[in-house]
């Protein structure tokens, strides 16, 4: 188990099995992004403000109210075995490096990222202009909201590229990675907190990418409730229904608590006012991470399709080419049946007609040419969403493409560059035309309280609303911004705001609680309709902090050839030199290339040495199994195996030399495989696996599917730790069944090892026949999965 950097410090992890990758990448990601970790996980649980203090309530108050870590537990709950041996073992990976994580911590921090993502926000708002301006005005604002997206991808024969679209925050939401063992190789972005690569990927032989489907999935209800002495009731499409409440406690650093009312209907959990959210998550207990595993082994287009056909939310438009020319375009995720009225604003919950319908909407798949996604509306997502990115985007990538030009000039295509007095101009007259319209009498009505939860005003500030849809709003009120702006007035009434573009359009990220840095100056190019989409809102702000999170292009003749950036950096430490070396080429256009020869990357000092496994041993300290290096080990292990004591291992006239030779030979096999144990850091013996059927035992023996072999060695030295191998047995037992694939142990140890036979005995083992295996003759015993578990506290 190795980890490697490039000159960026992106990092590329190498391990033997599924379930050591995992542990790697989630000790990696603790290491890398410890303090986003921190953060996300705390806002999962809506326990951010007991560290950051009064300014998190508000999501805090959300978080419980919509339950997200409930949701978590109850997916992770019904996640296959094998998904959750993958969640936990990336779980184990970040407690090791000492943050607290739980193997659902995963499912909530994807939650935090996509809860906000979806249609609800936007339905709060168009609910807020029909009583207010009346339904007709619905139509202005139909354009992408604050909450939207201006995503990119494109998918050409050979290619897939693209640049994702997001709030800009530092640290990035997405980090970098590669993941290599036995069964994948695969190079992507992902949402650090959750194992393998989600969204964008390349596996050698394939390669994938996603936006924003723009599909409507989220439901909004009102509900009405009232207090009966059997508790509180929600009125349902059947009549009144029992309703499930409760009381939690939010600490505020340096505050008062803060008590939240928890409540779920039978729609879902109520999360502002009287208004219950039904998703398809909390509705199936599920958000599709039984698709992880499938995607990271996929080596064709279309296996990559059968592993998105398991994805819940959010839903997306997937791009999918592989290197044998086959390109396909699909959706993935689920939208549910139900009224027309429903995509618009809240519903009555009591009304049947608003009630989901069985079955989900069947998704799109479909064998293409080329493509163009840039959340606009298309055959493949009209019948799955109300509101879509206009199609201008789209339509320019396409003419690009057409041109010829490389995937660099398509990600920086704008009318508005940062160093143009004219686009300056023109984003001052527009600011100043949405400022005149906040005053505007017709429009007076939108700023009347609307009484939502602040955590929503992004979605909810009419400010914000009329600059996004500037254009709709003055086409509805029959206006152009000559009628509000006279150029010939601007500069003097606005004198700060007659420079260049990029002297106001500067990045302005949201930086991570408790994170100590200032972001540099970064002038920027861009707007909201072009293609290098960097979003600022006319009329409130000309500061840009949504644009590209990344950009990528994946090669599929010679994956080498890829490349890809990130706005900031590979770490959340401020005092890195990847923190934010990247910043350069994300603002200039320049990727960083994606390096696929080992040789040509960085073996971190020490990275041997990570610990795949880990437990705490009561009265002796930290148990934990590394990789045990054939150089850096040879001499240790050597000072065991020629002891008299450890004759049953078969080395007591061999040098270090032959050690060395002897495990350099298991380090080459994928079969075969050595760890050194440690208590506290001290190694105390040498443990190793097999699969039987790559191994001579297969010739003494019947192998199973699911057979899976162990031998030990415990040799603790001068220190002075009575009962190690009874204490550390159960440990090596977990370690080995944490592979659900396993489903019984195999050990051989020599006739003559009385006690280690006695031993096994002892841990469940059932003695077999004895064997001939040629350098000893040995005692076969077997211990299966159930048996374990039987032994297993419950």
């Amino acid at each position: 188990m190795k980890l490697y950097r490039d000159d960026y410090g992106i990092p590329h992890l190498r391990a033997a099995s599924v379930a050591e990758l995992a542990y790697l990448q989630g000790r990696v990601t603790a290491s890398d992004r410890g303090r986003q970790l921190v953060v996300e996980r705390l806002r999962s649980e809506g326990r951010l403000a007991s560290v950051a203090g009064a300014a998190e309530v508000p999501w805090d108050r959300f978080a419980r109210r919509v339950r997200l870590d409930s949701t978590a537990r109850r997916c992770f709950a019904l996640l296959s075995e094998e998904t959750r041996s993958f969640l936990t073992s990336y779980a184990d990976g970040v407690r090791s490096a000492g943050i607290e994580w739980h193997p659902w911590s995963s499912l909530g921090v994807f939650q935090v990222q996509h809860i906000l993502f979806g249609t609800f926000p936007n339905k709060l708002w168009r609910a807020h202009v029909e009583r207010t301006l009346g339904p007709a005005a619905a139509d202005w604002f139909a354009i992408e909201g604050p909450g939207g997206s201006g995503s990119n991808a494109w998918a050409v024969p050979g290619e897939i590229a693209g640049d994702p679209h997001r709030l800009l925050e530092l640290p990035g939401v997405y980090q970098q990675i590669r993941l290599a063992c036995p069964e994948f190789d695969v190079a992507g972005l992902t949402f650090p907190g959750v194992p393998g690569v989600q969204h964008f990927g390349h596996a050698g032989s394939v390669a994938w990418a996603i936006t924003n489907a723009m599909a409507d999935y989220q439901d909004l209800y009102l509900e009405d409730l009232r207090e009966t002495p059997e508790g509180l009731q929600a009125r349902g499409p059947a009549g009144w229904e029992p309703v499930h409440r409760h009381q939690e406690t939010i600490s505020v650093r340096d505050g008062d608590q803060v008590v939240v009312d928890v409540v779920e209907t039978a729609r879902g959990p109520v999360i502002d006012g009287d208004l219950s959210l039904r998703t398809p998550a909390r509705v199936a207990s599920d958000l599709g991470f039984d698709a992880l595993l499938p995607l990271l082994r996929a080596t064709t287009a279309d296996e990559v399709a059968d592993a998105f056909a398991g994805w819940v939310e959010p839903v997306n438009s997937v791009l999918v080419a592989d290197s044998g020319g086959r390109l396909l375009q699909l959706t993935a995720g689920r939208v549910p049946h139900r009224d027309d009225r429903n995509r618009q604003v809240p519903v009555p919950a009591w009304e049947p007609r608003h009630e989901w319908k069985p079955g989900w909407v069947p998704p799109f798949r479909a064998v293409v040419a080329s493509a163009v996604n840039a959340n606009d509306r298309r055959p493949d997502t009209e019948p799955y969403g109300v509101d879509f990115s206009p199609p201008g985007r789209a339509r320019r990538i396409r003419e690009l493409l057409d041109a010829g030009l490389p995937p660099e000039k398509i990600h920086l295509d704008t009318s508005m560059p940062a160093g143009s007095l004219d686009a300056g101009r023109l984003a001052a007259r527009r600011s100043a035309a949405a400022r005149r319209l906040h005053e505007h009498p017709a429009l007076a009505p939108l700023f009347a309280d609307h009484g939502h939860d602040p955590l929503f005003a992004p979605w909810t500030d009419p400010r914000a609303r009329i600059g996004h849809a500037l254009d709709g709003v003055l086409a509805g009120l029959g206006l152009s911004i000559s009628d509000l702006v006279n150029p010939v007035d601007l500069v003097d009434e606005e004198p700060a705001q007659a420079g260049t573009w990029g002297s106001r359009h500067l990045l302005y990220p949201l930086v991570l609680p408790g994170l100590d840095c200032e972001p540099p100056r970064v002038e920027l190019g861009g707007s909201a309709d072009c293609v290098l989409n960097t979003s600022s809102v006319p009329g409130v702000s000309d500061l840009c902090w949504r644009g590209p999170v990344a950009r990528y292009v994946w090669d599929l003749a010679d994956r080498q050839r890829s490349r890809w950036v990130v706005p900031f950096g590979a770490v959340d430490a401020p005092d890195s030199p990847h923190f934010l070396d990247q910043l350069p080429l994300w603002a200039n256009g320049d990727l960083v290339p994606l390096i696929t020869d080992w040789d040509r990357l960085q073996l971190t000092s020490g990275a041997v040495m990570t610990a795949v496994f880990t437990q705490k041993l009561p009265g002796m300290g930290e148990f934990s199994l590394i990789p045990l290096d054939p150089v850096a080990h040879a001499e240790v292990v050597h000072s065991w195996v020629v002891q008299p004591r450890n004759r049953f291992w078969g080395m007591l006239d061999h040098t270090v030399e032959q050690v060395r030779d002897i495990y350099a030979f298991v380090d080459s096999l994928d079969s075969h495989h050595a760890y050194l144990m440690l208590i506290d850091e001290q190694p105390v013996g040498v443990f190793q696996t097999y699969q039987p059927e790559h191994d001579p035992v297969s010739e003494c023996y019947e192998v199973e599917p699911g057979d899976f072999g162990v031998h030990l060695m415990f040799s603790a030295g001068d220190l002075d730790l009575p009962h190690l191998t009874s204490a550390a047995m159960p440990a090596l037992l977990a370690f080995s069944f944490r592979d659900p694939a396993t489903r019984r142990l195999i050990v051989e140890p020599d006739v003559r090892n009385e006690k280690a036979v006695a031993r096994m005995e002892r841990q469940g083992f059932v003695l077999g026949p004895e064997i001939d295996l040629g350098h000893k003759r040995a005692r076969l015993s077997f211990l299966a999965r159930s048996r374990w578990e039987s032994y297993q506290p419950s």
